[in-house]
């Protein structure tokens, strides 16, 4: 199937989108021997992308990580103030992957790391549903709470789909979404007159963060691969 070239390259893992269009811009991207313009498209079953006289590595190999993430951290590649990002816990991975989804500076838990395009767009697209459930500390009415949190409810001028929501002990609750919106399950909590003290993430789809260390991450198995590219067919 023919995709962008920017596109291409930002799944093969080498690059975002933005500078894979900087790449083109400057020529230094070739489509089976020929400088490759902005607009243009490839297909990686027929064609050889190279950059800077360097081809993509084959479809197949990509790489799928999960990080616990501690609170401190940014979810991005880079920060331009200077805060860690979890870019920094898995440097030793070998690849350039990038975190699939969000999880904010406070916040802790699972987050998946990966090379791969296409699992991405799938993990994060909200048709696919993916489930995400947290443990959250909080402090304030939980009784009072619990009806508003489980209730209709609206973000942004967006309506929320509802939330999963039990008391595991009395200052701790498990909340599940499947969306994912900015800092959603604290802007929820604060709705609900609640003040988050402490956010776990502890599974994505079917894969929980189990016992992995905070701050340490490891592959993916393969039948953990398969399961999240079946997510939600």
């Amino acid at each position: 199937m023919e995709e962008r070239i920017q596109k291409l390259l930002s799944a093969a893992g080498v690059c975002s989108r933005r500078q894979g269009e900087e790449y083109l811009l400057a020529g230094r991207v070739t489509v089976n021997g020929q400088t490759a313009h902005l607009g243009e498209k490839a297909d990686r079953s027929r064609d050889t992308v190279a950059l800077d006289g360097v081809p993509l590595r084959p479809l197949s190999r990509h790489t799928y990580l999960m990080l616990h993430k501690p609170a401190g951290y940014v979810t991005t590649l880079s920060d331009d103030k200077g805060r860690k990002t979890v870019a920094d816990l898995v440097a030793d991975c070998g690849v350039r992957v990038w975190p699939v989804g969000r999880l904010d500076y406070d916040s802790e838990g699972l987050l998946l790391l990966t090379d791969d395009g296409g699992l991405t767009n799938r993990l994060t697209h909200p048709r696919h549903e993916i489930e995400k459930e947290y443990h959250v500390t909080v402090s304030g009415d939980v009784e009072k709470a619990l009806p508003i949190l489980r209730g209709p409810l609206e973000l942004d001028g967006r309506p929320l789909a509802p939330a999963q929501v039990e008391v595991l002990a009395p200052r701790r609750l498990q909340i599940i979404i499947h969306q994912g919106l900015n800092r959603q399950v604290r802007r929820m909590c604060a709705l609900a007159g609640l003040e988050v003290k402490r956010l776990v993430r502890v599974r994505e789809g079917e894969l929980p963060l189990g016992a992995l260390p905070r701050g340490k991450w490891r592959h993916l198995t393969p039948d953990e691969v398969a399961r999240l590219q079946n997510a939600r067919e």
